[in-house]
């Protein structure tokens, strides 16, 4: 295991490389002048616009520039500073925890939702109760996160509160602690859900249908016990695949739910970032959000042994 743990962060170089080499020529790509940007309406002097441009290296080649920022993050630890001279990581840091808050609120709705109603629907195959469920994931996949956020928000958090005079689901800000991450993390995991729920309900059926399923049934185990210990165990292996790859996805996505709910994450500050072309802001939460996606991976790969006893790492 622990050969097979180095392996995969040596692996994981190249792919942290890469995705932040893409990420930097699409930035360095995009139209307009960043420095003159900062001056908004007003003409900046030259002598201070070539001065800020000699600081950044904006006159460097893009593969210049691109050393200069990734030999910073890899000898320094240093992600740079924006062209107002905050220094990235201090730009993130409260706004790195509003998103993980609510990308793992999210994620935890999603493996508790998305597996107990994959496992009824399974459990129910071809009855009503499999094809409400399936209807309604269907509707969850097809409506836009931007509506359905919209949407809870005015039934939840303003109408609810009209009829009970309490406050169950905050709409906005992140004021009354976790309570004000349970409605955008159910908007951010909702599709996820939706297709988490199916993926279960396929996977288990189709486990259900083994032969060793079968054999187990015939020698007199109980249903519950066919199905929890011998069905559901080997049938997470694919789920458990999706959750580590959709934390990643949960993250980076998390843009639209931000800003629907006014929450001040890493999402918004990314946005602005492209807009204004703040090349260390929108690099440096890249780069933190393809290492998240890393050690998810990185996990559930581990976690595939524990689950399938006959998955061993060499």
């Amino acid at each position: 295991m622990g050969r097979y743990i180095i392996r995969r962060l040596i692996q994981a170089i190249p792919v942290l490389l890469g995705a932040t080499l893409f990420i930097f020529a699409i930035v360095f790509a995009l139209p307009g002048d960043p420095i003159e940007a900062l001056a908004g309406e007003k003409r900046q002097d030259p002598a201070i616009t070539a001065i800020i441009r000699e600081q950044y290296h904006l006159n460097d080649p893009l593969l210049v520039q691109y050393w200069y920022y990734i030999s910073g993050i890899l000898f320094h630890g240093d992600f740079g500073k924006t062209f107002a001279g905050v220094p990235v990581t201090q730009l993130m840091a409260g706004k790195f925890q509003v998103t993980l808050n609510l990308a793992f609120t999210a994620l935890v709705m999603e493996a508790i939702i998305g597996l107990l109603l994959g496992l009824w629907a399974a459990l129910r195959r071809g009855r009503a109760t499999d094809t409400a469920i399936l209807a309604s994931t269907l509707l969850l996949i097809s409506v836009p996160t931007l509506v359905t956020g919209f949407v809870l928000q005015l039934w939840l958090g303003v109408w609810l509160k009209q009829v009970t005079g309490i406050e169950f689901f905050p709409i906005a800000g992140v004021g009354q602690g976790l309570q004000s991450y349970l409605l955008p993390g159910f908007v951010l995991a909702g599709t996820s859900i939706a297709y988490l729920t199916r993926l279960t309900r396929t996977s288990l059926v189709e486990t259900l249908r083994s032969d060793y399923i079968r054999t187990a049934t015939a020698k007199g185990l109980s249903r519950r016990r066919v199905v929890g210990r011998h069905g559901l165990r080997n049938a997470l292996i694919p789920m458990v695949t999706y959750l580590g790859a959709d934390l990643g996805v949960l993250m980076g996505g998390a843009i639209i739910t931000e800003t629907i709910f006014n929450l001040p994450g890493i999402g918004l500050q990314l946005y602005q970032g492209v807009y204004l072309r703040e090349q260390p802001i929108v690099v440096g939460i890249v780069t933190i959000l393809v290492l998240v996606y890393i050690v998810a991976n990185l996990i559930v790969d581990m976690l595939y042994a524990v689950l399938d006893p006959r998955i061993r790492y060499e």
